[in-house]
């Protein structure tokens, strides 16, 4: 398959199983803490890469672990933790959304610390997919006054580490096999967050607690499909195209995410479905190759 349809492919896979990603952190966190959903994530993650790809981080040279250990943390540790306590305060289906501001900061990162240069339709379109996920933020505040709206905050950053990781991605790694990446970068993580898991009060819970054991099960889901497979994806996807396209996935995860959460019972009003659309322009105008404007200068001159 070319290039340009793969990795399309690649973003409608990724797109879904991210989009279902939010909805599995609040069904974890029925039964378990923030700091334990993240932790639990992230080692079902780790297990499961390390099963799979142990002979790609052998091939790692000894100067790019140290990528891969930015990567890890800017890439899965931090915002793994944030989204978690983020959905605490707020709705699944608004996390998502906050999480549309990724390009943004990918834009700007990119221009700042990795001499990316970004052309017009690039500019235009994280603008109109910005512009959507404001309205989707401004009608879902208006629905539901009762959320703490501070907590999106920790949205926000995480949106910055996966901004910074996507950069890191594109112009360290690049040699390095998105499965090696992924592996790689879960490793490193999974004694650091043994080591939380067992500081946070976990083990002294009741195991045989139903609901504490079907929220572990979503967490495990999320953990090896939402988390596991999806980086390796994600990886793919980084190789195969840019970084500005790599992350306008975060457009079309609140799309996904609506959907479920409207199907959990989380209220929703038509602007939302309307600024939903609005993102899906964006991204189509980010990824146009031609000029949106091109044609009505050649008509005025």
């Amino acid at each position: 398959m070319p290039l340009e349809k793969l990795k399309w492919v690649y973003l409608i896979m990724l797109s879904i199983v991210w989009g279902s990603s939010f909805i599995l952190i609040k069904k974890g966190l029925v039964g378990l803490s923030a700091i334990e959903v993240g932790s639990f994530r992230i080692i079902f993650a780790a297990v499961f890469l390390i099963l799979i790809g142990f002979k790609s981080i052998i091939k790692i040279k000894k100067s790019q672990w140290k990528w891969m250990l930015l990567v890890g943390f800017l890439g899965n540790f931090f915002p793994v933790y944030l989204f978690s306590f983020a959905e605490t305060e707020i709705d699944s289906a608004v996390a998502s959304i906050l999480n549309a501001t990724t390009p943004l900061m990918t834009l700007i990162f990119g221009a700042m610390f990795f001499k990316a240069v970004f052309n017009q339709n690039k500019i235009i379109g994280v603008a109109i997919g910005l512009l959507g996920t404001a309205g989707l933020i401004l009608s879902g505040a208006s629905i539901n006054p009762d959320q703490n709206y501070l907590y999106s905050l920790l949205v926000i950053i995480a949106a910055s580490c996966y901004a910074m990781n996507v950069n890191i991605l594109k112009t360290h790694m690049s040699g390095i096999s998105p499965l090696g990446i992924a592996t790689g970068s879960f490793t490193v993580l999974l004694i650091p967050t043994l080591i939380i898991l067992y500081f946070s009060g976990f083990f002294e819970k009741d195991l045989s607690n139903i609901v504490l054991q079907e929220s572990i099960g979503y967490v495990a889901i999320l953990g090896i499909i939402g988390t596991g497979v999806a980086m390796i994806i994600f990886n793919k996807l980084v190789q195969i195209s840019d970084p500005v396209f790599t992350t306008s996935v975060t457009y079309t995860i609140p799309v996904v995410a609506l959907g479920w959460g409207i199907l959990d019972g989380e209220v929703f009003s038509a602007w939302q479905l309307i600024s939903a659309f609005v993102i899906l322009i964006g991204v189509f105008i980010v990824n146009r190759s031609k000029k949106v404007f091109s044609k009505f200068r050649k008509q005025a001159t």
